[in-house]
């Protein structure tokens, strides 16, 4: 587990210094006299520098009547697809497809519309200059990340760390902005067909959390890309990504929950400033009846028993 903490910590040297924010701001008597508290979450992260967002939700919201619309013969549309499916079986398959099923292609790139399933970003978030941009790749089969990487801090006397640039799945949402979650359980192992230029990546995978102060648990496992013209195929089993919040890695480790997952991503930060490109085929799930491992990691107790 030391030799682990090590590279993690050479791949990514961003520290949790920059997500840090306080858990609330003092409280202020509006000018009727009532007492009003506003909490400011940890994810709502602030640009150093910036002055905080004080309007309230509702004001955050553009009303528009047809989008209204469009929202809601989507969302009943939606609502109409779960009940024709629950009679199906699980994600609308039938149920003995579903208990036999081998391998499934959970992402796949054949069509632009595909890239809308994913979200780029980069410490331009933080005031930083790396850059990240998706695209299709030829002939419309693959997704082709590419971009800057500038590990130079941005100038405003608080972050300390930069450098990095992410790509990341969307949440699946049901109807009514419900949160879905991909079941995996049938599954050991992650299947992904590539192609990069020789960089090193971090594979994070997000999984539902029962409270939430584990909303920044997320596990991981190193990606190491060949480089050059020829696609790799990559597997790795899921018993072997750990545990980390923040870019710290957990002591009390454990196996990653398959039935609650939430998305994957890839992220980049190997302090290598220049270009790079990632090229995705395919992302899948295979079950692997060689691989028997259930975790990876020696898990050690605290208070061992007498």
């Amino acid at each position: 587990m030391a030799a682990l903490r090590t590279t993690f910590k050479t791949l990514f040297g961003i520290h949790s210094i920059i997500y840090r924010q306080p858990l609330s701001i003092p409280s202020t008597f509006t000018c009727s006299g009532i007492l009003s508290t506003r909490s400011v979450y940890e994810r709502d992260y602030r640009r150093p520098g910036q002055p905080p967002d004080t309007r309230w939700p509702w004001q955050k919201i553009r009303f528009d009547f047809s989008k209204g619309m469009d929202g809601i013969r989507k969302h009943f549309g939606l609502l109409k697809d779960d009940f024709v499916q629950r009679w199906t079986g699980p994600e609308g398959k039938p149920l003995i497809n579903h208990m036999l099923e081998q391998t499934l292609v959970q992402w796949e790139f054949r069509g632009a519309e595909s890239l809308n399933q994913w979200i780029v970003s980069s410490d331009q978030e933080i005031g930083g200059h790396s850059v990240a941009y998706l695209k299709m790749g030829r002939n419309n089969v693959t997704c082709l990340l590419y971009g800057t990487l500038c590990s130079t801090p941005p100038r405003d006397g608080e972050t300390r760390y930069s450098g990095y640039c992410t790509l990341r799945s969307k949440q699946p949402l049901g109807s009514f902005d419900r949160k879905k979650h991909y079941d995996w359980s049938n599954f050991n192992t992650l299947h992904m067909r590539i192609r990069g230029d020789g960089r090193p990546w971090m594979i994070n995978v997000s999984a539902e959390t029962y409270f939430s102060h584990q909303r920044d648990d997320i596990y991981s496992y190193f990606l190491y890309t060949r480089g050059g013209p020829y696609w790799q195929d990559v597997k790795i089993p899921l018993s072997k990504f750990f545990l980390s919040s923040r870019g710290r890695i957990q002591d009390n480790q454990h196996a990653l929950w398959l039935d609650k997952i939430n998305g994957i991503g890839f992220t980049l930060g190997d302090k290598a400033d220049g270009p790079f490109q990632l090229e995705i085929d395919f992302i899948a799930l295979c079950n692997d009846n060689a691989h028997t491992e259930e975790f990876a990691y020696e898990l050690y107790k605290r208070n061992p028993e007498v």
